[in-house]
């Protein structure tokens, strides 16, 4: 019986050992005008979101340690309506590794504006794939799987697709209460936010994106310590891919996005490029998000 005890204590330290976490993030929680609510509340809850992104196996796949996608979720508490109920605006920021180097490349950088939730001091948090618990856990949740399916996209084409799928899941088992309280479930109303930025993702007319996506990361970036001038080409091409999806999708969320999160990026590795590749560049990205074209000018000829 002892030796039964003792094999099975191993199987479930075995399968807790393959089942290795997908998410390191740092979680950090600024609450700068409380009125209502204790503060000690949200040091409780910076640890109990950072566990539970950290902590929860979010797949079926096998990560070692140093896969893990990294990433940070920043919450601004803007409101606290009561002491247990809390109006915030979420950030989230991803990176993965570029191959053969030490340079790491954001993948993931959105803000989720009046964003509502309550939470109880010490209570649980529950992963939402399955069933609706409450509104936190389902925007985590959610959140999560949006951050794993953009990683698998950069390593495979349409990698991410399974996870988005559960995403969508999540969005279409919010509650009627629930949505009528945080829009940003909906279709209705803005274009941006939750319900859209899935919608988008598994949208037929985005999945030319969504292989720009894996040849500007593995098959341009990954391979830019070999041969900086194809590699620089490479991703020429993905950017007008993704401009064509642009002029065939105009105004996604996916877009805006896209250059939110990579303009810099973009920017920088231009810099050395040909005034023909930077003309291009600059004016595909300034029809992507002409509200940002300045931050292009630096490609432009004569500048």
């Amino acid at each position: 019986m002892i030796l039964r005890s003792i094999i099975c204590i191993i199987c479930v330290l075995a399968l807790q050992i393959g089942q290795a976490q997908e998410l390191n993030f740092d979680v950090t929680i600024n609450t700068p005008k409380l009125k209502l609510a204790d503060p000690k509340v949200f040091e409780t809850l910076e640890s109990a979101i950072e566990e539970f992104i950290n902590n929860t196996v979010w797949t079926e796949d096998d990560f070692d340690p140093e896969e893990r996608i990294e990433g940070a979720l920043q919450i601004n508490i803007k409101e606290d309506l009561s002491t247990n109920t809390f109006i915030a605006d979420f950030y989230v920021s991803t990176s993965r590794p570029v191959y053969n180097s030490n340079y790491y490349s954001s993948t993931l950088l959105l803000v989720d504006k009046d964003a509502g939730f309550s939470y109880e001091q010490y209570g649980p948090l529950f992963n939402n794939k399955n069933a609706f618990s409450d509104n936190l856990s389902a925007i985590i949740s959610y959140y999560a799987y949006v951050v794993i399916g953009t990683d698998y996209d950069t390593f495979s084409p349409l990698g991410g697709e399974r996870f988005f799928q559960i995403a969508q899941s999540i969005v279409n088992s919010i509650p009627r209460s629930v949505s009528a309280s945080d829009s940003a479930w909906n279709a209705v109303g803005t274009k941006r936010n939750r319900y859209w930025l899935v919608e988008n993702l598994l949208n037929p007319r985005v999945k030319p994106y969504r292989q720009a996506i894996y040849d500007y990361h593995r098959r341009s970036l990954d391979e830019m310590h070999s041969d900086p001038d194809r590699s620089r080409a490479v991703m020429l091409s993905a950017i007008t891919a993704i401009g064509d999806v642009n002029d065939a999708f105009p105004n996604s969320m996916i877009l805006k996005l896209f250059s939110d999160t990579k303009r810099k990026e973009i920017v920088e590795i231009f810099d050395v490029a040909s005034q023909g590749e930077k003309d291009k560049v600059y004016n595909i990205m300034t029809e992507i998000d002409p509200a940002l074209s300045s931050e292009f000018n630096s490609l432009r000829r004569g500048r």
